[in-house]
């Protein structure tokens, strides 16, 4: 049985469903960003259990299809941006639809009819998230950190990032407390 929980973003977030499984005495076959697939079917009790767990965490336990689906893209999104090496060098739009295996313009519309902005300006909070995190390791300078997360140029990287912080990244860069937005909020 599959079970899609809203807001799982991260793997502190894989514990915490971790955990509402193994104490209700559920053993899982995978768990994954936003999904858990259990090997038997929930009682009543233990959806009931669960859904309560998870939302003392901050977690939701999900029914309708629509949300299962815009959980799902945006999970995609933050796997790909966060947590992926390098970023796809195909569009962003084949890479949600063959992950999906849905076309493209239906899950753009959906997912601006229930979130209220469109998938690409989702990707690009998400892109200027990892900068920031990136410009805080400082380990890479901003050629390699502009190749790393697909921008055609420092220059194309440094007006987005503009345009959503306010800042430019060295002064970013500079300032002593940084402004990170965390991942289930953006």
């Amino acid at each position: 049985m599959k079970l899609y929980i809203k807001y799982m973003v991260s793997l502190r977030c894989k514990l915490v469903v971790k955990e509402a499984l193994e104490s209700l005495g559920l053993h899982f076959v995978i768990l994954e960003l936003g999904i858990v697939e259990i090997m038997q079917d929930l009682t009543e009790a233990q959806h009931t259990q669960l859904y309560e767990m998870l939302l003392k965490s901050g977690l939701e336990l999900m029914d309708d299809k629509k949300s299962v689906l815009i959980e799902k893209i945006k999970n995609i999104i933050i796997e790909m941006v966060h947590y992926s090496d390098e970023l796809p060098k195909v569009t962003y739009s084949d890479y949600i639809s063959e992950k999906m295996g849905l076309d493209y313009t239906y899950l753009s519309k959906l997912f601006s009819e229930v979130r209220g902005i469109t998938i690409e300006h989702f990707i690009i909070a998400h892109k200027i998230e990892r900068v920031k995190e990136l410009l805080l390791y400082d380990e890479l300078n901003l050629t390699q950190i502009s190749y790393i997360m697909n921008y055609s140029s420092v220059s194309h990287l440094s007006k987005q990032f503009k345009k959503v912080t306010g800042l430019t990244p060295s002064f970013f860069k500079k300032l002593k407390e940084k402004k990170r937005i965390a991942l289930e909020n953006i």
